[in-house]
């Protein structure tokens, strides 16, 4: 080798250690002041961090932060940027003390997996990489959240794992299988830890079972430290137990569906978790040859947190036959005595749920749904007639919205100031035909086009307005009313952020970032970014300045995913509101 050429790689080779040896200098420096996460911690957090999956476990999506707000947003400026790897992004970044915890698609060749970042600078801090087993089923190695708690990060995989990470190092604590991925198991989105114990959803329920198996759905907690089942509790009533008659008489093999696929919420109040599920599957009842309610699909369930029992449980859509999904976030909220649980599917129904009984309190349709009638006064459902009878006789038939849902699992937003839900909406609808689906094991499923039981045939522009496909909504909790409405030609591909400054905070898939006065829906500050507005948006404040960060993805591509981190120019914090001052 010449001496030229030694010389250039000693080169390359001390800038490589130097920047790992940088980078471990930052990372000894930003860590010595880790405090470990309590219970009492996840449960009213610091304004300036973002440890849980919508910052606090009651699934606000509320920041009471306030430097960023009605007056200044429009100087928001970009801070910095981190690219993140190829895949589906539906990604909630982690804030702790000045570290951000980003996740990654996961792949079979170990380009995935969880990276800490300087939440000042967006240097990185470490990388974990987590290398699947096959490769991912859904979303392409998406995964929705991570999870903090102790001294550890939680990291759910597509290969149904739970990993347990060291939060200032990276380093495996503990990894846990809690299903087979031959079998369809995945985690799509993370846990949420509540008292010590990780919490986690499954899914993967869309195929039927082989003879002799008696895995169904499930939610299960592990303990934080060991990483030990502390308990499972199935989402499909089995033959013989509760609900199962719900079924009829189809074995067990053919139930399928109930995945919990997004996470759930806690409240230490009445002590119970609120954990909801998808629908039964295949979809539609001809194409799964059953009429009956099918427990515990479409369902809220309360489950005690020391036990996984099911205290109470509302089936919001029994039997339900179009792909329209209750899974999604459970938002709790006290208002004039009442305490309340709020949440939307993919129909665009608001439910509010008493949350000590499960009882109906109230039901909200925005309008754009044209499959159920809802009895305001009991919260029941019921097929219009004749969609069913359409259905069953495998002719086309026509219904809205589509298999995306009016609402899916962009999350909503609650305001405290203005007493209102934010909804990202979508408007399309869909015209199909459905036909039964042969029993026989390892049948059914609907995770690839066409799904079974069902041809695609169109879909097509709500008639109520053609031109566009998004709508951002404002809802008045107490009565239903929406207060504003921001119609988008592209539909809505973000969750949405409300913050203490008035500020409702959304993204479309026409690349831009939106961000409104929350009482009146006016916007305040636009900006196009490269690629589609997507995931969970958050804010947080390091060393007295609040920063807003944005995950976006190249649909379709190999680069271009990113999370792109905002700004005021330099100025002090007007104030720091504490979580109960603002509640």
């Amino acid at each position: 080798m010449s001496c030229r050429k030694l010389t250039l790689l000693s080169a390359v080779v001390l800038v490589i250690a130097g920047a790992i040896e940088g980078g471990l200098v930052n990372a000894q420096v930003q860590f010595k002041d880790f405090k470990p996460v309590t219970d009492a911690l996840l449960q009213n957090p610091d304004p300036g961090d973002w440890i849980n999956w919508r910052r606090t476990l009651d699934a606000w999506g509320y920041s009471p932060l306030k430097q960023v707000n009605k007056q200044n947003a429009r100087q928001l400026q970009l801070a910095w940027s981190w690219g993140l790897g190829p895949g589906h992004i539906e990604m909630t970044p982690l804030v702790y003390n000045g570290v951000m915890y980003v996740v990654n698609p996961m792949s079979k060749d170990g380009a995935g997996g969880v990276q800490a970042l300087d939440a000042v600078t967006g240097d990185l801090l470490w990388d974990y990489r987590h290398p699947l087993e096959a490769p991912p089923v859904f979303n392409g190695g998406n995964m929705r959240n991570l999870a903090i708690y102790g001294d550890k990060i939680f990291l759910a995989t597509p290969d149904a794992h739970i990993v347990a990470l060291n939060a200032t190092t990276g380093k495996v604590a503990w990894d846990r299988t809690t299903a087979d991925y031959k079998l369809g198991y995945a985690y799509t989105s993370g846990p949420i830890v509540v008292k010590g114990k990780v919490v986690a959803g499954i899914r993967g329920c869309d195929h039927f079972k082989v003879t002799g198996m008696t895995d169904v759905c499930f939610i299960s907690a592990l303990d934080a430290e060991t990483g030990r089942e502390v308990w499972r509790t199935s989402t499909v009533a089995r033959p013989g137990e509760p609900g199962g008659e719900t079924w009829g008489d189809l074995p067990l093999i053919y139930r399928a569906g109930g995945d919990a696929w997004i996470p759930g919420s806690y409240d230490p109040q009445t002590n119970l978790i609120y954990w909801a599920t998808a629908q039964p599957k295949p979809w539609g009842r001809v194409s799964r040859r059953l009429d009956g309610d099918a427990l515990y699909t479409n369902t809220v369930l309360a489950l005690d947190p020391d036990t996984g029992k099911i205290v109470w449980y509302n089936q919001l859509v029994p039997g339900e036959s179009f792909d329209q999904d209750e899974v999604f976030e459970n938002i709790l909220i006290d208002y004039d005595g009442h305490s309340s649980l709020f949440k939307m599917g993919k129909l665009g129904i608001l439910w509010e749920l008493d949350r000590k009984t499960g009882k109906f309190r109230s039901g909200y349709d925005l309008g754009y749904q044209t499959q159920v009638e809802l009895n305001r006064l009991t919260g029941k459902v019921v097929y219009r007639p004749g969609i069913l009878e359409k259905q069953a006789s495998g002719q086309p038939v026509e219904f809205c919205p589509g298999f995306g849902g009016v609402k899916n699992w962009r999350a909503m937003a609650y305001s405290p100031e203005s007493h209102a839900l934010y909804v990202p909406g979508t408007t399309v609808c869909q015209r199909s035909a459905f036909s039964p689906v042969d029993q026989v094991e390892r049948g059914g499923g609907n995770s690839v086009r066409p799904y079974a039981g069902e041809e695609t045939l169109a879909t097509f522009p709500h008639p109520a307005d053609p031109d566009h496909r998004g709508r951002f909504i404002a809802m008045d909790i107490k009565t239903g009313k929406i207060l504003w409405e921001h119609p988008t030609k592209a539909g809505i591909s973000s969750a949405v952020l409300t913050t203490a400054g008035g500020l409702a905070i959304v993204g479309d898939a026409d690349r831009n970032l939106y961000i409104h006065d929350a009482a009146s829906g006016r916007i305040l500050y636009q900006t196009r970014l490269p690629t589609q507005v997507t995931g969970f948006p958050i804010t947080y404040a390091v060393r007295s300045k609040q920063y807003i960060a944005v995950p976006v993805e190249a649909r379709g591509e190999t680069g271009g995913n990113a999370v792109f981190v905002f700004s005021l120019p330099d100025a002090p914090v007007t104030g720091r509101s504490s979580r109960s001052a603002s509640r």
